[in-house]
């Protein structure tokens, strides 16, 4: 299986993949399944390092994407995607469905315009529920509830293995993953020549999945910028397991024109997520929690549902999204300069990324010849995190168990070291096992977990205190 390299000289690729979030991914996936030769250029020093390690992990349906645009399609060619092929990669899927929930008259009247408009976006299973009876089906939802609709196809997943699951088929393709590799320039004379921090990069096309530095990309390689990132930070509060039993189902708010609201949501790993927030700011990198900020969430959690007052937080983050000017995703391809750029991919980037690939590639042909298929394609699964599903601890022999809190044991922190994309850093050591995610957030696994990676992650978690999510 190819590995993760650095690259220290030019090198021919067809094409050349910048970002390495989950879009990113997915389209490193697609390309190679096509039979293209791919390199994904990562500034960070681990995949997922940017808007894509902060997420509330809802696999959507696209009930309330805009009506006819290229965001409802793309969603819901990547959920059906995802679905095909979770079996055979090991990738996370918790049904759990959702309630669009109404707390007053005004929400409780906008319910059936959303359930219109559901259904016209191709959603049939939509149900308007009184409050009786939607609290039949989530016993723990507060009285003040006026009305709910019911999406029974909105689950949750695991937002990071799946991603791993796309880059690491794509790499047993013969793909490359190069980071530590900011783009630093580009220049296209009939085919690309990309300078980035980790040395030259030659291709015949160019991908720009960045994310949060989308803009800044393009402009890098002298595209010129269609569209203006403006990041948008979303705070989460992080309720203990204890919180799963009274929110069996996503509870999602009436959304605005904005934002889809505050979301009281399960997680595939146990939890209850409260948030996101949506606070735009100009910073691309630095993203902080306010306490008033969590408070407010925590207050919200438990108007939703009382029960989650007397649950205790075990994590706090944000994350940003790389928001544009416009609501819709702005997504260009320029032919005669053999450049894609998938761009203001928003919230529903993870349950779209696999239709953008699928997008990506069509674009693609419209200005390249096809490439030639591999004659077969490599099975890939990934580790297990969730809790819905046998995981190392259950198992025999798996060495100790070195977090007792998410049961994380010795055997998945040494495989994921031995894996095709290893982490290279505190954060994506976290994202591959849960290792320092728990109740105590490393407060009693870090010093054990620091002497297992020594020498193995580009800054020591004995500097970086395990800080890095």
């Amino acid at each position: 299986m190819a590995q993760t390299s650095d690259m220290s000289r030019a090198t021919q690729f067809d094409v050349a993949i910048i970002g390495a979030g989950v879009v990113g991914c997915a389209v490193a996936r697609r390309f190679a399944l096509a039979g293209a030769k791919v390199v994904v250029i990562e500034k960070g020093s681990d995949i997922l390092s940017g808007a894509s390690k902060a997420n509330s992990a809802i696999l959507h349906t696209g009930f309330d994407a805009p009506e006819g645009s290229l965001e409802l399609e793309l969603v819901k060619a990547g959920r059906a995607e995802y679905l095909s092929i979770h079996g055979q990669m090991g990738l996370s899927l918790v049904e759990t469905g959702a309630l669009v929930c109404a707390w007053n008259a005004g929400e409780a009247e906008r319910l059936e315009a959303i359930a219109d408009q559901g259904r016209r976006n191709g959603i049939a299973e939509l149900d308007l529920l009184t409050a009786g009876r939607a609290r039949e089906a989530m016993p723990g939802l507060s009285g003040h509830l006026a009305a709910a609709l019911e999406v029974p196809g909105e689950h949750i997943i695991d937002p990071w293995s799946a991603p791993l699951g796309y880059l690491t088929q794509a790499l047993a393709l013969g793909a490359q993953l190069v980071r530590n590799a900011e783009v630093l320039s580009g220049a296209f004379d009939g085919a690309w020549h990309i300078e980035t921090a980790a040395g030259p990069i030659l291709a015949a096309s160019v991908v720009n999945a960045a994310g949060l530095f989308g803009d800044i990309v393009d402009a890098r390689l002298g595209l010129a910028p269609e569209f203006r990132i403006k990041p948008r930070k979303g705070q989460f509060v992080v309720l203990d397991k204890a919180a799963r039993r009274h929110v069996p189902r996503i509870v999602l708010p009436v959304p605005t024109e904005i934002t889809k609201g505050i979301v009281v949501c399960p997680t595939a790993f146990g939890n209850v997520l409260v948030g996101p927030t949506a606070e735009e700011q100009d910073d691309r990198e630095r993203v902080t929690v306010e306490t008033a900020t969590l408070e407010a969430l925590l207050k919200r959690g438990a108007e939703i549902v009382p029960a989650l007052a007397a649950v205790s937080v075990t994590a706090v983050y944000a994350g940003l999204r790389p928001a544009s000017e416009k609501k819709h995703y702005r997504i260009s391809a320029r032919p005669d300069r053999r450049a894609i750029t998938l761009g203001g991919i928003r919230s529903t980037g993870l349950s779209a990324a696999l239709g953008l690939a699928q997008h990506a590639l069509a674009l693609h042909e419209g200005f390249a010849s096809p490439f030639v298929p591999p004659p077969s394609v490599p099975e890939v699964t990934v580790p297990n995190l969730t809790e819905t599903s046998e995981r190392d601890w259950q198992r025999v022999d798996h060495g100790e168990i070195v977090c007792h809190c998410e049961l994380v044991t010795r055997r998945d922190i040494e495989e994921t070291f031995s894996s095709a994309v290893p982490p290279g850093d505190f954060g994506g050591l976290r994202r591959r096992t849960r290792a320092g995610m728990g109740r105590c957030q490393g407060f009693y696994c870090n010093a054990r977990l620091a002497a297992m990676t020594g020498g193995r992650l580009a800054v020591p978690l004995a500097v970086n205190g395990g800080d890095d999510r």
